[in-house]
Order: structure tokens, then sequence, then C-alpha cells
């Protein structure tokens, strides 16, 4: 890092609460200038940027999202460290300005350290909006004086006015104390501020650790061990943090308005979506509602896609013929790559339509109520009240709801929730629903999709319910989450979120699934003595046949299913096109082509009918998840053996259940 003027850098830390905008504004301040790594020791993604400010160079840190600074997660135990660290020269206190009394607890906390630190207030878009308005004298008062800057991140203003802010107050020092507790813990804190200073002469923080030690904090305990034995008789914790609330309480009220009418709208709805019996089947309504957008939108749509992957298509043949093109390579381009790829391409509607749902339930704040209606059968059936909010991620994508599970406290609470969170269906999963649902239920298309979101759920709690009686009914901690006040969704936010889900499905359709679909097309043209001319002389068939009579219990014992299955663990998503190439079709997604599948399906195995499809559907849901949730669960676990252990695991409880399926449904 270069040095200006003769002197280092200024070492930033920008430290807040999950989902406050915070490393929006990291991004926004930094910009492209980014170094990615791990934290030493942990798994946990360390973010490095770096600025300039009238001469100043700054070293940008972006923690990990945190409510306080008591220590139960790794993210806790890391925010923690850095921000302890005598290296960090300002904090920057990341405030979601529109959920004051959750967000001003950790500021409460920072402040204690004693360090420079400038409090920036983001989403006042949002206050706004909401019609209230915050008092930008007063609250900066109330906090001893610190910066208390308006930002907003998404839409990057106030940026300059906060990199003044931290120049100037890293030059201007620490403020001093602005919270005091009652006289008895006062007192108590003088004693043990003077017992630190003794042991620890050179130490910053003395009063914030003489706090913790008053909390009977474990890590500071082992960190700092000072005989407090005639002073610290029990934790003072809870007379400690009810100070805090009340003097948080004190500053809402006098530097937040026109609040009330928006929490009294709040509470009203909440009567509703989060009542104790009518809270999950209003969730399973919602959902319900969301499935059969996405059939009905999304199919109304898609037929753009399939008109124009239809000229691509005749197209690109046409080209080729025309150039004399080897018919192998017209068959790889169109039969294989097209065939792959485009017929994944046609279900980018029915994806919008879902992600477009997913990011309004999000973003209005309903997406933490479902979460807290979840706690209470969380707990019963032995998961951790948090486990539920990597899962719901998971309805998105399981790799980033798999890093999730680090908000988790211990190992074990992890570990389990890994176990559970890929029966949650994620987006690349549709396609398979859409198809075979529309192939065979074509009457109650969306319901049926929806029943595999629901038997997710179902094989997540069994699941937990089973391990915990294993573990004779382990009790796990309840979940504490803040209920935000109901919004009118950010169309930026949403376009934004959207925008980023259907890049990462366009991307992995321009990789994976094109490289796949590649692979797939050679394992079925290629046989023992080179180039075939029926997919029943290659590889595929071969390694087909002797797989498929384990799948025979559950109705599918066909070769082609076997290839599909196996090629979608590279992608869910693959194993719509490995059908299509399978079978021949330029577009599995359309009328036509759909036809096509079930007629060349009917002529390898006549009784393949409504309970095989729905088989095949629940063996997809539940068995091995794709390649990239693999490894991301040997990451965090940081073990092969557990990891080969879960992937057994899923696959064997995908065969039982799609097995009971075929036998039970063919019985009926």
């Amino acid at each position: 890092m270069t040095q200006i003027n003769g002197k280092g850098p200024i070492h930033v830390a920008f430290v807040g609460n999950p989902n406050c905008g915070k490393t929006t504004l990291f991004n926004a301040v930094t910009g492209s200038k980014l170094k990615v790594a791990n934290w030493p020791g942990v798994t946990v993604e360390k973010k490095e940027g770096y600025a300039q400010y009238e001469g100043e160079e700054l070293v940008c840190i972006d923690t990990p999202g945190i409510y306080s600074l008591t220590c139960y997660t790794i993210e806790e135990k890391v925010t923690r460290q850095c921000v302890m660290d005598d290296e960090i020269d300002v904090i920057v206190n990341v405030v979601d300005a529109s959920s004051l009394e959750r967000n001003l607890y950790l500021t409460l906390q920072l402040l204690e350290l004693g360090k420079p630190m400038v409090l920036a207030l983001n989403m006042m878009d949002i206050v706004q909006e909401r019609g209230m308005e915050i008092d930008l004298h007063r609250m900066p008062e109330m906090l001893g004086d610190i910066a208390v800057i308006p930002v907003s991140a998404a839409r990057r203003s106030g940026i300059t006015t906060l990199l003044h802010a931290v120049v100037h107050h890293y030059k201007e020092g620490p403020k001093g104390d602005i919270l005091h507790y009652n006289e008895e813990i006062e007192d108590k804190i003088a004693k043990l501020e003077v017992m630190m200073q003794a042991h620890y002469p050179a130490h910053s923080s003395v009063r914030w650790h003489a706090i913790k030690l008053l909390e009977n904090d474990e890590e500071v305990k082992k960190e700092h061990p000072i005989q407090t034995i005639n002073v610290v008789e029990r934790s003072y914790e809870k007379e400690i943090i009810q100070r805090k609330y009340e003097y948080i309480e004190q500053i809402v009220k006098e530097v937040l308005f026109h609040r009330e009418k928006k929490a009294a709208s709040t509470d009203r709805i909440d009567r509703l979506l989060t009542h104790p019996v009518l809270g999950i089947p209003m969730f399973l309504y919602i959902m319900g509602l969301v499935f059969f957008l996405t059939f009905t939108v999304g199919d109304a749509l898609k037929g753009i896609f399939e008109a124009a992957l239809a000229v691509f298509s005749d197209a690109a043949a046409g080209m080729l013929s025309s150039i004399g093109a080897a018919e192998w390579l017209r068959s790889l381009i169109v039969d294989g790559i097209i065939a792959g790829v485009g017929g994944i391409l046609t279900f980018i509607p029915n994806i919008f339509i879902l992600f477009l749902a997913l990011a309004i339930l999000e973003d209005s704040g309903y997406m933490s109520r479902v979460a807290y209606v979840m706690d209470s059968l969380m707990g019963k059936v032995g998961l951790s009240g948090k486990a539920f909010l990597p899962m719901i991620l998971g309805f998105g994508c399981t790799v980033p709801a798999i890093m999730a599970t680090r908000a988790l406290e211990t190992e074990h609470d992890r570990r389990k929730t890994m176990i559970v969170t890929p029966f949650m269906s994620c987006s690349a999963r549709l396609p398979i629903y859409v198809l075979f649902s529309e192939m065979f239920f074509s009457e109650h298309a969306g319901l049926v999709a929806f029943s595999m979101y629901v038997i997710g759920m179902v094989a997540a709690i069994l699941t937990a319910l089973i391990l915990n009686r294993i573990e004779k009914g382990r009790v796990n901690d309840s979940l504490l989450i803040e209920l935000p006040e109901y919004k009118r969704p950010n169309t930026r936010t949403i376009r934004i979120y959207v925008w980023n889900k259907l890049k990462d499905y366009l991307t992995k359709a321009g990789t994976t699934i094109f490289l796949a679909s590649i692979v797939i097309w050679f394992v079925l043209n290629f046989g023992m003595g080179g180039r075939v001319e029926s997919p029943a002389e290659s590889f595929g068939a071969m390694i087909g046949h002797v797989l498929s009579p384990l799948l025979a219990p559950a109705g599918l014992n066909m070769w082609q299913i076997v290839v599909a299955l196996i090629s979608g663990v590279s992608a869910k998503e693959v194993v719509v096109s490995s059908f299509a190439v399978l079978f021949g079709v330029t577009n599995a997604n359309s009328a036509a082509g759909m036809q096509t599948i079930v007629e060349n399906i009917h002529a390898v195995n006549p009784n393949f009918g409504p309970v095989n499809a729905y088989a095949l559907m629940v063996f997809c849901l539940l068995y091995v998840p794709c390649a990239a949730t693999i490894a991301t669960i040997k990451k965090e676990s940081n073990s092969w053996k557990f990891t080969a252990g879960m992937v057994i695991f899923q696959i064997l409880f995908a065969w039982v259940a799609a097995t009971l399926v075929f036998q039970i449904g063919s019985l009926l």
C-alpha cells in the first residue's frame, strides 16, 4: 500500500447489522478496487478495498453483518476481532435508518470501544417514502457528537461527505463515554478499568472490556484472564442490555417522527400473517399463488422464446448445410448445443416470474415473518430457530443457503442444517417441474410443481426430526429476529435482484449447461466402435443399462433417465437439456417438443405415466445436489467424510421416497 505525505493509510472497518446495506455502501466507496480472501482460520469471506480522499489513502474492510459484539457465531467472532484490532483507525457503523431500534444496539456497543467512529445513516430514501423524519441535529448530540452522515448506498449519495467525516474523525481522535449505567455498575466498571490498566497498560478499549467482564463474556475472560471474584460476583448482562435499550428508546423518541401510523398498519397485517395457527397456512397459500403466477404468466410469455429458438435453430441448420459442414458437426451444434442450451433458455419467463415474486416478498418484509412463524416448528424437530433462514435462501440457490449456515452458533447446528437445506427446491429444479408437470399433469401443472416445494419442506422436517430422535431430543436455541415494518418494495432493488438471478441463470446456460450438452451429445453419439447410428448403442446406453435396474422399484428403469440424472449432478437444469438431446428435440419446453418426448418415452416404456413422472420429479427434488453445492458443503464443513456421507444419504433418501411414490401410486 502506497503512503501519502509520508504517512500510512487509514484503516476503516465497515460494521453493521445484516441487510443494512453495509456491503453495498462498501462497494460504492471502494468501487472495483477489491481484494477478496478468507479471514485467517475460517471460511468467512474477507473483502478489502481501497479509496482516496484529499490525499489520504483509505484501506476499507467489509466485516460480516452482526447484531452485537457478543460472540456466538463465526461472523460475530470475526467482526469483533476485526474492530478490536489496533490496526483499525476508524469504524464506519452502517445503520438502516428505517430500523433504528434494531441497529442502535450495536452502535452503542461500538461507541464503548472508544475508537473514532462515523455513523452512516443508510436507506434514508426508505424513511422518506414511509413519511417519517429523523432529526439529524439531535441524533449526533445523543451519540456523543459523532458524525451522523445520511447516505443512500444504492443511489451512491452522501459518499463524499462520508469520506470527509472518516478522515476528519481519524485526525480528531476518539470521543468520550455517552452511556452511563447505575451507580453500582459504574463503580464496578471503574474498578475493572483500573485492574485492566494494571495488567494491560497499553490496551485500548478498556471500558468496553470492563463491561464485557461484568457480563461474564467467555471470550474476553479467556483473552484477558484477570482475577475479578471480588468485583464480579454474578453476571450483570441483563441490566446492561436493559440500560442500552432504555437509551435506544429515548433516542428513537427524540429523533424519529411520524412512525406510529406505519407501525399500526404493520401490526394489523401481522395479526393474520404471523398468527400462531393461520401463519403457516397463509405462507403455503402465498407460495401457492406464486406458483400459479409462475405457470400462468410464464407459460403465456414462453411462446415468444419458443418461436425465437425455432427460428434460430432452423437458421443455424441451414447455414451449416450451406457451408458444407460435416454431418456430425451439424448434429453437435443443432441437436446437442442448441437443443440443450436453447431448451433451458425457454424457461426464462417461468424463472423470471418466480424470482420477481420472491424479490417482492423479501423486500416487503414478509420473508422475515416466515422465519418467525416457522421458529416454533423448527424447535420441535430439533433445529435451531435460525436454521429456517438458510432454508428460505434455498428456494433461490442452495450454494448461498449452505454458506448462510455460518449464522448458527455451533458446528453441530451448522452441519444439521446443511443436511436438510438441499431439500429446499432451488430455482434450478423449476425447469424439471415445469417440463414433467406440463407433459403429464397439464390441467394441474402449477399445483403439481408447488407440491414439490411442500414435499421438500416435509423431507427437511422429517430428516431433522429423525436426527433429533437419534440425539435424544437435543435442545436448540430459539430464533431472535427483528420484524421490520412492511414497506412498498423498491423497484430498483427488485430490478437488481431479479437481473442478478437471471444473469446467474444465463451464465450457467452459457457455461455449465453448454459444456454438459456437448458431453451428453458425445456420450450418446459414440460407442465402443466409434460413431454410432442409434443412441441405444452408445456409451450412455451402456452406462444406463447397468444402473437402470436400481431404479426399477421407483418406476424409472430407463437408461435415458439414468443418463439425465447423472448429468444433473453438474447442474439440475441439465436434466431438462439432457432429455432434449436424448430424444432429439430442439425445444423441450414447446408443445410439440413435449409431445415428442412423451411419444419417445412411451416407445421405450409404454407403461410410463403420471405416477412414474411424479416419482421422477420427487427423485430430482431429493437426490444429490449440484456439484457447486457439494463443493460448498465440503468447504463449509471442512470434511470430506461428512460431505460424502451427506451425498450418499440424499441418494438413498431420494430412492426410498421415489419408490414409495411409485409403489403406492401404482396401487391407487
